[in-house]
């Protein structure tokens, strides 16, 4: 996991509320065995036609809208299953931090175990970043884990987070390489244990 201090750049605004993990990835793309690979379909039902054609009305088509890190969201969101496939589209279509009023418990877990930063901010404050953006496309935002504040087209914010949610996310740290951070502790515990008792060996 790559370590995550701060996301700096332009906005994709989806405003839905309750947008669940099955509209963020639909069910029939669940096939894959990689963690890779699902960008393409993030929101497929609300990007794309009924003939496969793109929505030029969905957000993530307009050309404005190309290659923004930040994705703005409504509330609840990441709701429904609790699929891991939904922040891994994501940040497989490029997102780096998710701003929304509210967030699914797992859904935000899951967003911080693969470095994808769910910043929740009050209701009022994301609905100036979603007018900010209509006004100007090319209106800037940056998320700042460090000083825990979303800065952008006149707007100063500042979000919770756990502590040890963002220490993992500002390190790089994985459950794996949390576990391996205390590879002496484990190594040393395996060898002082009898040789009868059970073990794991590489």
């Amino acid at each position: 996991m790559e370590p995550v201090t701060e996301v700096t750049g332009t906005v994709c605004p989806i405003d839905i509320a309750d947008a669940d993990t099955d509209l963020i990835i639909p069910k029939q793309f669940l096939k894959r065995i990689d963690r890779t690979g699902f960008g393409p379909f993030a929101f497929y039902e609300r990007r794309f036609r009924d003939d496969g054609t793109p929505d030029p009305d969905f957000p993530m088509n307009k050309p404005e809208h190309a290659g923004a890190p930040i994705l703005l969201a409504g509330r609840n969101f990441g709701c429904g299953s609790s699929r891991e496939h939904a922040p891994w589209a994501l940040e497989d279509a490029g997102f780096r931090a998710i701003v929304a009023p509210s967030f699914a418990d797992i859904f935000r877990t899951n967003c911080a175990k693969i470095g994808l930063v769910a910043v929740e901010l009050p209701e009022d404050t994301v609905r100036s970043m979603f007018a900010a953006v209509e006004a100007d496309p090319s209106t800037e935002f940056t998320v700042d884990l460090d000083a825990q504040t979303v800065e952008g087209g006149g707007i100063s914010a500042t979000f919770d987070i756990d502590p040890h949610t963002r220490h993992c996310l500002m390190n790089g740290l994985d459950d794996i390489a949390l576990t391996l951070a205390h590879e002496d502790d484990i190594s040393a515990f395996e060898a002082s244990r009898p040789g009868y008792r059970p073990r794991v060996t590489a």
